[in-house]
């Protein structure tokens, strides 16, 4: 038995589009057809569907490995990583120091194995005020700036100017499917938009309030806006702790900004509605994500409860991004 989640056929490729790009994916089974839904093998619950076991059917991956084709030494080739992230038409791939006189190569060979990029970028950690990715072209051509699909939408974004994490596509749905009718969202740090779209495009909000301190994200997530004919988002370019109270109470507040999101947690349980709930992500290392998690409120002033806790990506060897779903009491 395989685990699997269950999701509607009509949502069945761009599901499947997001969980590939989030590396959820399984590609050692294949998806199996029951009724009027797919069930789709699964790595870890990406959470907002039904989570099943199903006998699914072996299948050989198709997709040859990168790895085989990089011109590096045999004493190095365990250091190259399984993973990378997919932007659009840009791959993004971090190297260990001994594989920079390689680079080159290993970014050649993935441009062989994916007939869909167009650029490979070496990403070197972060830089300047908003923490944007250093990026590095060691392969192909043109910028990185690209356009993102996702569950149906278009979203324009350059990873060397502005955040943006295809991985959380799976999350982004999640908080979508939770929106109710007419409610009032806040995205605290919302870089070109990626949660506000996707809440908008999937459920009925009454009002999407987005806020980045980041001149060019405001830039990218107004051409979304009106690349996606979407308008129930009001984008502010500031800093959220001064934004935030000066709007509506919220019904729902996403403060995806791991590394200092908790600092940012008072300000939005003030603006969250009784019975509202925020969604908070944070960068912890796996060993103390429990202990975190129980004392994530002690200290403040507004009455709360955890509700929920998950894991949602590898940051490093030791450490995970975690979201944290609080109501508001």
């Amino acid at each position: 038995m395989v685990m699997c989640i269950r999701v509607p056929k009509k949502e069945g490729e761009t599901v499947r589009s997001a969980l590939a790009e989030s590396g959820i994916l399984r590609s050692d089974h294949r998806i199996k057809a029951e009724g009027g839904f797919l069930l789709m093998p699964v790595s870890s619950d990406p959470g907002g569907w039904e989570l099943t076991e199903a006998d699914l059917e072996p299948q050989e991956a198709a997709e040859k490995d990168y790895r085989a084709l990089s011109e590096v030494p045999a004493e190095l080739r365990h250091l190259l990583p399984g993973s990378y992230d997919i932007i659009g038409d840009v791959a993004i791939i971090k190297l260990e120091q001994e594989l920079l006189p390689y680079r080159h190569s290993v970014g050649g060979a993935l441009l062989r194995v994916s007939s869909n990029l167009r650029t490979v970028m070496l990403d070197s950690g972060v830089k300047g005020e908003f923490r944007v990715r250093d990026l590095e072209r060691i392969a192909g051509s043109g910028t990185s700036e690209t356009v993102h699909r996702e569950f149906g939408l278009r979203m324009a974004t350059d990873p060397a100017k502005v955040y943006f994490n295809p991985r959380l596509a799976t999350e982004r749905m999640r908080v979508a499917r939770l929106v109710r009718e007419g409610e009032i969202v806040i995205d605290m740090f919302a870089g070109v938009a990626p949660f506000p779209l996707v809440i908008c495009r999937h459920a009925r909000p009454g009002r999407v309030y987005a806020i980045d301190l980041n001149p060019a994200a405001r830039e990218f997530a107004l051409r979304n806006i009106e690349m996606n004919r979407i308008d129930r988002i009001e984008y502010i370019t500031g800093d959220a702790r001064e934004v935030i109270g000066g709007l509506p109470q919220a019904d729902r507040i996403v403060m995806n900004l791991p590394q200092m999101a908790y600092s940012f947690l008072p300000d939005a349980l003030a603006r969250t509605r009784t019975g509202g709930t925020v969604h908070m992500h944070a960068i912890l290392e796996r060993t103390e994500a429990g202990a975190f998690a129980d004392s994530l409120l002690e200290g403040i002033p507004h009455p709360a409860r955890l509700d929920r806790v998950s894991e949602l990506k590898t940051y490093s060897p030791t450490m995970s991004v975690y979201v944290l779903d609080i109501v508001r009491c």
